[in-house]
């Protein structure tokens, strides 16, 4: 049976977008049970109606304060029967007020290699900082920013003189293929956490080569 699971955003939705084709093309395993923003005017809400999606915008500048915001959002995800909460461009902390709602079922993906760079601003501060290698991360959610165990990583080599706009449009094409596998992993139940390690059981689906240019751990599978 897939895997239900509600999807936490604030602005345009690519990934959002990715996690959908990959649904639609029989590769990820999983069922779309809502799609909430905290904006609404987000442009991911226009893609969920696109879709016919379950949507919700909830603005959370109607709400006194974080953990009331938080209350209401946990309710509404499960009224709609999540399994598993992925945050993809949600722009806002969660509290415990939604995280003790779902203990380990909370997922995010994160545009730098953590536990560099956590925050809103990773691409522009790997460029500042002059690194050599950035990437992306999909990690478990806890109260701290940006700090749960890791599931997947992508890196790429940081060019020379190269902006950081330019960076992460290179990244968030890895986003688009990192975050899809690792909720099929979920979906399969293949992660198991040990402390603040997470391990990936054998699967069924062949690895795939390493993308040109960059290195993947754990490997993407077939279809991703």
């Amino acid at each position: 049976m897939a895997l239900n699971i509600a999807l936490l955003a604030s602005g345009n939705g690519t990934n959002v977008q990715a996690i959908i084709n990959n649904i639609l093309a029989g590769v990820l395993d999983a069922n779309i049970c809502l799609i909430a923003a905290n904006r609404p005017q987000a442009f991911v809400l226009e893609r969920a109606r696109r879709a016919g999606l379950p949507f919700c915008a909830l603005d959370h500048t109607v709400w006194p304060d974080r953990a009331a915001f938080d209350n209401e959002l946990a309710a509404v995800v499960k009224d709609h029967g999540a399994e598993l909460v992925a945050l993809a461009g949600y722009m806002r902390l969660l509290t415990p007020a939604f995280l003790t709602h779902f203990p380990n079922k909370i997922v995010n993906l994160h545009p730098s290699l953590l536990p560099s760079f956590p925050g809103t601003r990773a691409g522009a501060d790997a460029v500042t900082h002059g690194v050599k290698i950035s990437g992306c991360t999909v990690h478990f959610v806890e109260e701290h920013m940006d700090s749960g165990p890791i599931i997947i990583q992508a890196a790429v080599p940081v060019n020379p003189d190269e902006q950081p706009d330019a960076l992460m449009r290179r990244i968030h094409g890895l986003e688009h293929r990192i975050y899809p596998q690792a909720l099929q992993w979920l979906s399969e139940d293949r992660i198991r956490l040990s402390n603040r390690q997470t391990i990936l059981s054998k699967g069924t689906r062949p690895q795939l080569p390493q993308p040109a240019g960059c290195l993947v751990c754990p490997p993407l599978e077939q279809g991703f």
